[in-house]
C-alpha cells in the first residue's frame, strides 16, 4: 500500500451566492500544486463538510481528482460523518473516482465507545482499498480516539496507516509512535507541526497552508532533510499567524484571511457559521502583514 505522507493541506470550500464556487475552488487546488505541497484534503472539517450536500461534497473530490491529474500531488478525500453508512457511501465514492487516500473525522454528536469507534472505522475502512486516515479532533466531535483504540484499527485493518492527531498533545503522539513506529502520526494542530514531526510524526494536514502552502511544504521537507534549524525558523515565524487563525471557529478566520489576501472573490460560509467579527477581521489584517502571499 501507498502510503501519503508530508505536506498536506486542508482544503476550504469557497461559496459564491450560497453555491460551490467550482472556479474558485479548482484555482485554490492548483495553486496548491504549484507551492509543493504533497496533498491536497478536499472536504475535511475545514472544507465545511458537515453543512454541504451529499452531492456537493461528491462534487468537491471530483473537482481535486480532476485538478490533480497529471501532477504528483495525491488526493486525500474526507469520509466522515456521524452516520457510518453515509461514510461508506462518501468513502467508496472518493474511491471510485480516483483518490489516493480517505481522512475520516471521528463520529461527532453520537458519543461513541471506544467500541463503537472501533467498529464505526473498521466498517469504513475496509468497504474501500486505498489508504485510510483516522481523525481524531475532540475538541470538535466531543469523543477522543484513545491510542489504544486506533493501534488497535492499525493492527486489524490493513489500509488504515495513518492518525490525524488535533488533540493538541505531544504525549499522544509519542505513546502511538512508542508503540508502533510505522502507524503514521500526522500534525493536525499548525502550531505544533515541528514538534510533531520531530517526535516522530510523518506529516501535517494544515489549516495554514490554506494561505500560505510555500510555507508549510518548506517547514516539512526541512525536518525530512534533518535541517531542524529551519523547520524550527519557520514553525516559530508563523505562531503568530496559527494562532490569529482560530480565534474564531475554524475555518472563519481562514476564509476571511484569505478574502483580505484576494485568494476569494467572495467571502460566504454556510449556517451556522457566520463572519467574523470586526475585531477578528483587524486582527487577521494586522497579522496578514507579517507573511508574503503568493497567488
Amino acid at each position: 500500500m501507498n502510503t501519503i505522507t508530508g505536506s498536506m493541506t486542508a482544503l476550504i470550500t469557497p461559496f459564491k451566492n450560497g453555491k460551490l464556487d467550482t472556479n474558485t475552488y479548482e484555482y485554490l487546488i492548483k495553486r496548491q500544486i504549484a507551492q509543493g505541497i504533497n496533498a491536497v484534503v478536499p472536504v475535511g472539517t475545514t472544507g465545511e463538510s458537515a453543512t454541504l450536500s451529499h452531492s456537493e461534497h461528491k462534487e468537491c473530490i471530483e473537482i481535486a481528482v480532476a485538478s490533480c491529474k497529471g501532477t504528483d500531488v495525491k488526493v486525500i478525500a474526507g469520509a466522515g460523518s456521524n452516520a457510518t453508512v453515509s461514510a461508506i457511501e462518501f468513502a467508496q465514492h472518493a474511491q471510485k473516482v480516483g483518490a489516493h487516500g480517505l481522512l475520516s473525522v471521528a463520529p461527532y454528536y453520537n458519543k461513541p465507545s471506544q467500541e463503537g469507534l472501533y467498529q464505526h472505522y473498521k466498517a469504513i475502512a475496509q468497504s474501500v482499498d486505498i489508504p485510510f486516515m483516522i481523525y481524531n479532533v475532540p475538541g470538535r466531535t466531543g469523543v477522543d480516539i484513545t491510542a489504544d483504540t486506533a493501534i488497535r484499527l492499525f493492527d486489524d485493518v490493513k489500509n488504515i496507516y495513518a492518525i490525524k492527531e488535533a488533540t493538541g498533545s505531544l504525549e499522544r503522539a509519542i505513546e502511538i509512535n512508542s508503540q508502533r513506529s510505522d502507524f503514521c502520526v500526522i500534525s493536525g494542530d499548525d502550531a505544533i507541526d515541528f514538534p510533531m514531526l520531530a517526535n516522530g510524526g510523518k506529516g501535517i494536514i494544515s489549516v495554514t497552508a490554506n494561505l500560505l502552502p510555500n510555507y508549510k511544504s518548506k517547514l516539512v521537507n526541512a525536518v525530512f532533510n534533518k535541517d531542524y534549524e529551519t523547520a524550527r525558523k519557520i514553525n516559530n515565524d508563523l505562531y503568530k499567524l496559527n494562532k490569529t487563525l482560530f480565534v474564531e471557529a475554524n475555518p472563519i478566520p481562514i476564509k476571511a484571511i484569505m478574502y483580505i489576501a484576494g485568494l476569494l472573490d467572495t467571502l460566504e460560509y454556510r449556517l451556522p457559521l457566520t463572519a467574523p467579527s470586526a475585531d477578528t477581521m483587524k486582527k487577521l489584517e494586522e497579522v496578514l502583514k507579517n507573511y508574503e502571499v503568493i497567488k
